[in-house]
């Protein structure tokens, strides 16, 4: 029944009629209801498409005008349409209704009838859409502190594009990058993100439908700034702890135990949230697992480990609550002691966050629900510690997330991308994690239904063609190819970042798969002859595949080097190869990104050179 139109997000109904809308070349578009003044962002996006794809100009006005010219009617209309950000298009012979519950709802109903327009020009076929989401909150958030800082045309850009898959807020991840007036120490290498361009981005998101949150993580994860003299004795512990995945060195968190962690917190807020329309503010406190290891050793002792990070956790939404904010917390250490999640605020939002397609959100959202605590479920693009992600992975963690965080009542659901070990993923690579997790959020039975390639290749990267589509899925699974799966990483990426020495060691690494993944991302890249993407920066997209591409075929041969294969490059060959990636991985940075930061990123690539210069 869809076979012509592709939708990202898939309405939840839609049924073709007889017949077609021919529009004409001038013609209004009608807003209505009580408020049509709150319908003119739709109608101007409607307009603007219009006039760049068929050359069209329609005016946009209030009140009768004669039937025949009365192209498109705007209308709020909850009687109509009962869920809230839901709408009906109609689309007759005789001209299109969009009705929405609310105006968000007239702006995705809008939403849906540009793509609509996008791939029938003139001649729109009569059809019928109700529509409504699954998820009230359907969010993204963007690492901003792991070396990447976005330009802000970067960020415009994909707010804009998030927005037409009913995207509806933004987090950007924050430790040290915002400009705090107070703390320049902290920032001043990291070219962060200044109060007058945050008010300047809430505007343009509000003017989207999409809510921009605060976020500044505000106990553990302050590395960059516990290891500044002026801040070093707030911080939990300076020397080894031990982490799930091994053993870390302090400083990592703020000490609960040292008064001044939360005056500095404190002070943070007071800075920053002001910028922020939003009254939400996701605090972080994922991972602080130095906590009891040092200043806090005796507390914990005394409490109950779990107990002092409650206690910490509740000053926080303390602070908040006194200045009109709600909290949004990462809920793993919370979830570590289920006995305290009841005794939670009943109108804080726990962010239950999981990156493997396994991840049980199912149990851990039924905790939350049982103990009436108000929760976003949060799966990932998949793409961070992979190069070109991890596509399967993806898919799946965002379609579990979806499903259960809909049966157990989530009432948000956000996206995560992370930028660990270098931010090494192009932009791009994410694109395939944001449109299906805006699809899954927004409705995860349609979902299913969507021809992925076809969608994200239309919708992400403007090419109708379907190859970029095909491109950006078939090199996110290179990872299953390389002869061992690891969790929140691909394999290639961890012969990147590991030593010759321990890679030459590593039990599963063998040259077949490796061998095989070199002749099949040489297959994926034939994709991008083929696509026709319209984007402005196409060109660009086009380099940092390419240079995808080429830091997959390094691992390979990195691989095959330490494994001692026969066709294995000599090392020299290997330095001169990686010295032309960081050369150009320079130069795209700049694309997209801030300069600060880039030094930090390339840093480990440099490693890999210095290591092969002292091998023959």
């Amino acid at each position: 029944m869809t076979a012509y139109l592709n939708l990202l997000p898939l309405p939840k109904q839609i049924s073709f009629q007889e017949g077609e809308f021919l529009l004409p070349a001038d013609g209004y578009i009608v807003l209505g209801g009580k408020d049509p003044q709150a319908l003119l962002q739709s109608a101007a996006r409607f307009e603007a498409v219009l006039w760049k794809q068929l050359g069209f100009n329609w005016e946009t006005v209030v009140g009768e005008v004669p039937g025949s010219q009365a192209c498109l009617s705007l209308k709020i209309a909850p009687d109509l349409v009962p869920y809230a950000q839901g709408y009906r298009i109609h689309i007759r012979p005789e001209g299109i209704l969009v009705d929405g519950h609310d105006v968000a709802g007239v702006f995705y109903g809008v939403a849906t009838l540009i793509q609509v327009l996008q791939q029938s020009g003139n001649q729109l076929p009569c059809l019928e859409v109700f529509d409504w989401p699954d998820f009230t909150a359907r969010g993204v958030m963007l690492d901003i502190s792991r070396d990447k800082v976005y330009r802000m045309e970067t960020l415009y850009d994909l707010v804009d594009r998030l927005a037409s898959w009913k995207i509806n807020q933004l987090q950007l991840y924050t430790e040290h990058t915002f400009a705090y007036r107070k703390h320049p120490t902290v920032w001043k290498d990291a070219s962060p993100m200044t109060g007058e361009e945050i008010l300047y981005l809430d505007r343009f998101c509000k003017d989207r439908h999409i809510e921009l949150v605060a976020n500044q993580n505000s106990f553990g994860h302050m590395e960059r700034w516990l290891k500044h003299p002026e801040y070093a004795p707030l911080a939990e512990i300076h020397g080894e702890f031990e982490v799930p995945w091994g053993t870390m060195k302090g400083p990592f968190s703020l000490s609960p135990a040292e008064p001044g962690s939360l005056e500095l917190i404190k002070s943070l807020y007071d800075e920053l949230l002001p910028h922020f329309s939003s009254p939400m503010v996701n605090v972080g406190c994922d991972e602080t697992f130095d906590l009891g290891h040092g200043k806090s050793k005796a507390l914990c002792e005394t409490y109950g480990t779990g107990q002092v990070y409650l206690q910490y956790l509740l000053s926080l939404y303390a602070t908040l609550a006194a200045r009109g904010k709600t909290m949004q917390f990462w809920g793993d250490i919370i979830l570590q002691h289920p006995e305290l999640v009841g005794k939670l605020p009943r109108d804080a939002i726990a962010l239950e966050w999981g990156y493997e397609a396994a991840h049980p959100f199912a149990e851990h959202g039924k905790l939350f629900a049982e103990s009436g605590i108000p929760f976003y479920v949060c799966p990932g693009t998949s793409a961070w510690n992979t190069i070109a992600g991890r596509t399967e992975n993806c898919l799946g963690n965002l379609r579990s997330a979806a499903v259960n965080g809909h049966a157990n009542g989530a009432i948000g659901y956000l996206i995560t991308d992370w930028g660990d070990n270098g931010h090494w993923q192009a932009l791009p690579v994410s694109y395939l994690g944001f449109a299906m997790g805006a699809a899954f959020s927004w409705s995860h039975e349609t979902a299913e239904q969507i021809d992925i390639q076809a969608a994200v290749s239309r919708f992400a990267f403007d090419d109708p063609t379907g190859s970029m589509g095909r491109l950006a899925y078939e090199l996110g699974d290179i990872y299953r190819l390389a002869g061992f799966e690891l969790e929140n990483q691909s394999a290639l990426f961890a012969i990147l970042q590991t030593g010759l020495d321990d890679l030459s060691m590593h039990p599963n690494l063998k040259p077949e798969p490796l061998l095989a993944c070199l002749e099949r991302i040489d297959e994926v890249m034939e994709h991008l002859q083929q696509e026709r993407m319209t984007r402005p920066d196409a060109h660009l997209i086009r380099d940092e595949y390419n240079l995808t591409a080429r830091l997959l075929q390094h691992a390979c041969r990195r691989g095959l080097a330490a494994a001692g294969h026969t066709q294995a490059p000599a090392y020299p060959d290997l330095a001169a190869e990686m010295n032309e990636i960081i050369r150009d991985y320079r130069v795209i940075w700049l694309k997209r990104n801030r300069p600060g930061g880039l030094n930090d990123s390339v840093g480990r690539m440099q490693k890999l050179l210095e290591e092969y210069r002292l091998r023959k």
